[in-house]
């Protein structure tokens, strides 16, 4: 290969690894408060360096319902002088309608494994979700 071309291969490579393209990461949580994900021995990122989606935090949403409780059957049981006596078993359910408040529990613990996506720069890093079960 010509000594020209050697030197713009060389300067390709050297605008690659300056600019840091986005790239996929695996890291894994060393602290959730403060949040602390360590991508491997040498680099433990900080909250300041973190962007988190909604796949990693605890939020709320609002649903509208329109069922019923499952059936339930039970009985009381009870003293009537000195005698215990229990009552006919009752069977009931309840209506649920509305809309209600869900609580989504997806923060991130200690020992999860997480996606990361480094931004372009290597300045911020995007957590896009917990591995599988949250183990490798």
């Amino acid at each position: 290969m010509s000594e020209l071309a050697q030197l713009i291969k060389k300067a390709a490579k050297d605008q690659m690894d300056s600019s840091k393209p986005m790239d996929i990461i695996i890291g894994e949580v060393v602290s959730a408060a403060p949040l602390k994900i360590k991508l491997d021995s040498k680099i433990t990122l900080t909250e300041s360096f973190l962007i988190l989606t909604k796949a990693v935090v605890d939020y709320s949403v609002n649903m509208t319902v329109n069922h019923t409780t499952e059936t339930h059957t039970h009985s009381h049981t009870y003293q009537d002088d000195s005698t215990t006596r229990t009552t006919q078993p009752n069977i009931h359910n309840h209506a649920y309608v509305g809309s209600k408040s869900f609580t989504i529990h997806n923060k991130l613990k200690v020992g999860d494994y997480v996606i990361l996506l480094r931004a372009h720069g290597g300045q911020k890093f995007i957590v896009l979700d917990i591995v599988g079960g949250g183990t490798l």
